[in-house]
């Protein structure tokens, strides 16, 4: 029987135990958060257990934290004993940004860690969460992480060192991504279309342009190339878009977010 707790219930703690839930990998779902009431409702629509935030530590075989980064050391001297008292092994499952392996090593008096960077799209199942992982978490332990999170969309494993290039793209992009929907809605409203109908074209735009470069594998320049018609309109606006500094602007904003972390 596999107990799986959530310190946080926020809303990237929520998305991921909503997963966790829809995985049917976890026999009992712990959930605690600062704002109890958040952790019981969150608890009865999944059908989990709310409770302090000592109980899942004393609890759960795997411990996801999903603290903001301030409140990480206060909430861990609150639970540091109960840690300390276990016998049964346990391992953290760290959302806490800007803390790396190292630091979460020591902080947590040497368990086992694995840090993922989720993405707000998985709230809505079709995220991308970013995972790393000490040494001394296993194979298995970390192949039972991505089956509790598979629900929220992509899992990717990578080196610790590129995680911070990679939240460039996958935590920040959103964002991104968010302003070129809008941008393209109000060009297209200020032609005419009704502002609902601009916004909805441009998102299932969007998602089919990335399933089609993500299904054919191919170099996004070359779909770009495919769509550009000679004399045609497509190729004029690529044009003012190389003119006001599209790609330099959008490949300087993930430098941006990667020089941040440092």
């Amino acid at each position: 029987m596999t107990t799986v707790g959530f310190i946080g219930t926020g809303n990237m703690g929520s998305a991921l135990a909503r997963a966790a839930a829809k995985s049917g990998a976890a026999d009992r779902l712990l959930l605690a958060n600062r704002t109890p009431e958040k952790a019981r409702r969150l608890a009865q629509e999944l059908g989990g257990e709310a409770c302090e935030n000592r109980e899942v530590a004393s609890e759960a075989d795997v411990l996801f934290l999903a603290v903001k980064p301030q409140m990480l050391d206060g909430m861990l001297s609150g639970i540091r004993d109960v840690l300390e008292a276990r016998t049964k092994r346990l391992v953290v499952v760290s959302m806490v940004a800007g803390r790396d392996l190292a630091a979460l090593d020591s902080l947590l008096g040497g368990l086992p860690v694995v840090r993922v960077m989720p993405n707000i799209p998985v709230a809505a199942g079709c995220g991308v969460t970013l995972l790393t992982a000490s040494d001394k978490v296993t194979e298995e332990e970390k192949a039972y992480v991505r089956r509790l999170l598979a629900a929220s969309g992509a899992v990717e494993e990578l080196e610790e060192h590129l995680l911070d290039a990679a939240t460039g793209v996958t935590g920040c992009g959103p964002a991104y991504a968010a302003m070129f929907v809008e941008a393209l809605a109000d060009g297209a409203v200020a032609c005419g279309l009704p502002r609902k109908d601009a916004i909805a074209y441009a998102c299932r735009m969007l998602m089919g342009t990335a399933q089609m470069i993500l299904e054919s594998g191919e170099h996004p320049g070359v779909l770009k190339d495919r769509v550009c018609s000679p004399a045609g309109s497509t190729i004029q606006g690529v044009r003012t878009l190389e003119q006001r500094g599209f790609r330099a602007a959008v490949t300087d904003a993930v430098i941006a977010s990667w020089e941040k972390e440092f």
